[in-house]
């Protein structure tokens, strides 16, 4: 189906690679390991509130139980290998669900009064985390 689109599983699986493997992947391991680090390098709000960051620790360990899976289908789709095409609808949803999860606890968060990252942030992480999503389920679809 998307033959004529040549490379696309490539830009896919460095997509997958940087957004769910270093960024949410790497990013949560760093936070469940040292919080203090991942907030000075920015991977966590250093305003944060404690009762949020309750919350935010749980995800980090659900995201890096789960995460694993976007460098092995990240790779397999850069190597083209078949199986990571099978594999890649996981972290397509994952993606996906991260865009929507994200867009609506920050968005709750700013109702409450706390606006502890940018809009501009706010946007652009859920896009990127939707976009990636789509074209993930896209390739796992062909």
């Amino acid at each position: 189906m998307l033959e004529f689109i040549s490379g696309l599983h490539i830009f896919v699986g460095i997509l997958i690679l940087i957004v769910g493997f270093i960024f949410h992947w790497i990013g949560q391991l760093i936070s469940i390991l040292d919080w203090d680090l991942a907030t000075s390098l920015g991977l966590q709000e250093k305003d944060m509130p404690p009762e949020f960051k309750v919350y935010e620790h749980a995800i980090a360990v659900a995201d890096v139980s789960i995460g694993w899976t976007y460098g092995i289908a990240a790779v397999g789709l850069v190597l083209g290998l078949p199986w990571a095409v099978k594999l890649v609808w996981i972290p397509g949803v994952i993606l996906i669900y991260h865009s929507l999860s994200f867009w609506y606890w920050t968005g709750n968060r700013i109702k409450l009064g706390y606006h502890l990252e940018t809009r501009r942030l706010r946007v652009a992480w859920s896009l990127l985390n939707f976009i990636t999503g789509i074209l993930a389920i896209i390739i796992a679809w062909q």
